[in-house]
């Protein structure tokens, strides 16, 4: 059985409920289809009828929350305890998560934001945030929303495209993956161009 066969053996056993349950446990990171697919199959069934548009945005919006929070909880509640406890045998100290925070905090939310178009980086980045003790009105912020238009666009993109859909997810994996990888990139050459001032300004004051 393919992914899409199972998708739709579980809607039509669970109808909404699979967006309730799904989701949560594709942000917890275990091996079940990835949630743009999901979504998106879910604005197909819309298209046809099968659900209704307004309740499977609201539903899909709500297990995609559900999920993100949960990462987030476990991170802040058990992955930070741990770190701060043991971090030091794999050389991780607290001084090292309060040097991540502030960074985050500096240039971390807007990716918090986009982080749910990355399969891999959606997944990882709520417990990330937790173990940083990043404040929960700052995450639900900036994380809700993301979820927010996250779950619009992929069940827009089912509902708008109909059969086609599975080609138009197809075409903005694609290149939502050249945009991030063109995005990294110039992060590197920012990093390293800032470093390179530093290194400069590091040699003229040791002359």
């Amino acid at each position: 059985m393919n992914v899409l066969d199972w998708i739709e053996r579980m809607f039509e056993q669970y109808g909404y409920f699979v967006l309730l349950l799904g989701l949560p446990i594709d942000f917890i990171a275990l091996p079940l289809p990835p949630g743009q697919t999901t979504l998106t199959y879910t604005g197909y069934l819309a298209y046809k009828g099968v659900l209704e548009f307004l309740p499977a945005m609201l539903v899909g919006y709500t297990g995609s929350v559900i999920g993100v929070t949960i990462t987030y909880l476990i991170g802040h509640r058990v992955g930070a305890p741990l770190i701060e406890r043991y971090g030091r045998w794999i050389l991780l100290k607290p001084s090292h998560l309060d040097k991540t925070r502030r960074v985050y905090e500096k240039y971390g939310n807007k990716m918090l934001l986009i982080s749910f178009f990355v399969p891999g980086v959606r997944q990882f980045f709520g417990y990330f945030v937790g173990i940083i003790r990043i404040p929960f009105r700052t995450f639900a912020l900036y994380a809700y929303t993301g979820a927010a238009l996250w779950v619009a666009v992929f069940v827009s993109i089912g509902f708008v495209f109909g059969e086609q859909w599975q080609v138009a997810i197809d075409l903005v994996e694609k290149y939502l993956k050249y945009f991030f990888m063109g995005l990294g990139a110039l992060l590197v050459v920012l990093v390293y161009m800032k470093w390179r001032r530093w290194r400069l300004k590091v040699a003229k004051l040791s002359r």
